[in-house]
């Protein structure tokens, strides 16, 4: 008991759930009341004592397709049929079929291979489900389809029950060439289906390898792109470490004079009677070496030169042999904003 419990959900046997969805498939495909068989079934024409009417999955239509119907069934006369309402629970949907077999033979008059019968599904509800059942002699049917015309081919006809708000078609007879009509254009439709699927995996599969594609190109675009800005951002790198450069060149030399100005200077100041044969140059200060007839002059035409702030004599002034020039060593400090000024003036 408590093994059995274990397969129960919310009441429901679910061992049972492969066959109810096997039933569920078959009655949307086969049940007389299917979408399918309304829009592919066969229309039969129903021959009654007095009429022939028009039939198209187990329903009456207009008369005017009576023109159109492939099939021929045989009304039961109703003292040959034997009906019955059963009332079945919701769970033997799943073995609709062998259910009904069981009531079959505990219900009929006729023996097993005397009987023919057949079922229609009358109405579903929460209570359970409600099936017409008919029951006839196979044999009585048998000689019944015997008078007819059509009794060498057995399968000509098919032999129906009228029930109560319907029509119930008895198995065994002729109901087999419209099922075989149904059948083939099921497959029709299901390979028509499939076709339209393969072709709609198609539009969806090139769409989407032309997406595919697309973004390939994108990305591809998008690489180039940033290589090409990789390449801007090093030019860019460049030019920046370059003016970093000329900044760091341009305050070296605003700290230090330039060599060539500062020697036309001091050839200016100097003129013909001296001449200088050391120079160095080392911040803001000048260290010259040379030879004048008066150094002392020199010195004290460098000191009133504005240029210079301070001029000094590291070393005395000698007098060079017996020669009328002296030698002189002089250290000048250029002032304060004329060796950025000559930086300014020898720049771009």
């Amino acid at each position: 008991m408590i093994a059995d419990q274990q397969w129960y959900l919310f009441g429901y046997d679910m061992r049972n759930l492969g066959r109810h969805w096997v039933a569920a498939w078959r009655d949307l495909v086969f049940g007389l009341d299917s979408p399918l068989r309304r829009r592919l079934d066969e229309v039969v024409l129903l021959e009654r004592e007095d009429s022939l009417t028009p039939y198209h999955a187990g329903a009456p239509v207009d008369p005017a397709e009576a023109s159109s119907a492939a099939c021929r069934a045989l009304s039961l006369p109703a003292e040959l049929t034997l009906h019955k309402r059963l009332t079945l629970p919701l769970a033997a949907e799943a073995d609709l079929q062998s259910a009904l077999a069981m009531e079959v033979a505990a219900h009929s008059p006729f023996t097993a291979n005397d009987t023919a019968w057949g079922w229609r599904l009358a109405g579903r509800s929460d209570s359970g489900l409600a099936v017409d059942l008919a029951i006839a002699s196979r044999s009585a049917v048998l000689g019944l389809l015997a008078r007819r015309p059509e009794a060498e081919d057995r399968g000509a006809l098919e032999v129906w029950a009228e029930v109560p708000d319907g029509v119930v078609v008895l198995e065994g007879f002729g109901e087999g060439r419209r099922e075989a009509h149904y059948r083939q254009r099921l497959r029709r439709v299901g390979l028509m289906a499939a076709g339209i699927l393969v072709l709609l995996l198609l539009l969806a599969g090139g769409y989407a390898l032309g997406k595919q594609l697309e973004l390939a190109r994108v990305e591809a675009l998008a690489a180039e792109t940033e290589r090409a800005s990789g390449e801007v951002r090093e030019l860019r790198e460049a030019i920046a470490d370059a003016n970093r450069q000329l900044l760091a060149a341009r305050e070296i030399t605003a700290q230090y004079p330039s060599p060539h100005r500062e020697l036309a200077r001091l050839t200016r100041l100097l003129g013909d009677e001296a001449w200088v044969a050391h120079f160095s140059s080392s911040g803001d200060m000048i260290r010259i070496r040379g030879r004048a007839a008066d150094a002392a002059g020199v010195m004290q035409a460098l000191s009133a030169e504005p240029a210079y702030a301070e001029v000094t004599a590291p070393q005395a002034i000698s007098r060079v042999g017996n020669s009328d020039e002296d030698q002189f060593y002089l250290d000048l400090r250029i002032a304060e904003g004329v060796a950025s000024g000559s930086a300014a003036e020898d720049g771009p």
